[in-house]
């Protein structure tokens, strides 16, 4: 059984994210995500986690309220992260860890399970996102933008 996960903040969940989202419900029996509380935005936890439920309802959430706030590519940030995510999965047997980023072959050797890769084939961030929401548009959802711009 191939059991994949995700982490992020989806600070906003943007068009990128749903590729990787949805690569990784394809791939897997059972796809979780993480999504990370954080202060780089005012969209509470519940709400970014009920975008991706709304959008993915065979995915399962699951709620870091309180992650680490080390990041880094360094060894030390590695392993507090990496700590972190097997406190989280410590009772569920993933198999791979999807991410689009360098940091996910760390993840893989850590929790010893597969590193997939996905591809980046949407020019966006959340970090663009929040600098300028009209502008990048077009990168979100309906019930994303409505919450961001309080429609």
């Amino acid at each position: 059984m191939r059991i994949g996960f995700t982490i992020g903040k989806f600070a906003p969940l943007h068009k990128g994210h749903e590729e990787l989202i949805k690569k990784g419900i394809e791939e897997n029996d059972e796809f979780y995500i993480l999504i990370n509380n954080t202060e780089v935005t005012d969209v509470p936890l519940e709400t970014r986690a009920k975008w991706i439920k709304t959008l993915y309802p065979t995915a399962h959430i699951i709620l870091g309220e309180c992650p680490p706030d080390k990041y880094g590519m360094d060894e030390q940030s590695i392993k507090v992260q990496t700590d972190y995510l097997k406190k989280v999965f410590k009772d569920i047997p993933v198999t791979h860890f999807y991410s689009s980023e360098e940091y996910g072959k760390f993840v893989a050797r850590d929790l010893n399970v597969v590193d997939r890769r996905v591809e980046k084939n949407i020019p966006i961030s959340a970090t663009k996102i929040r600098q300028d929401v009209e502008e990048n548009k077009k990168y979100l959802e309906d019930i994303v933008y409505k919450r961001i711009v309080n429609i």
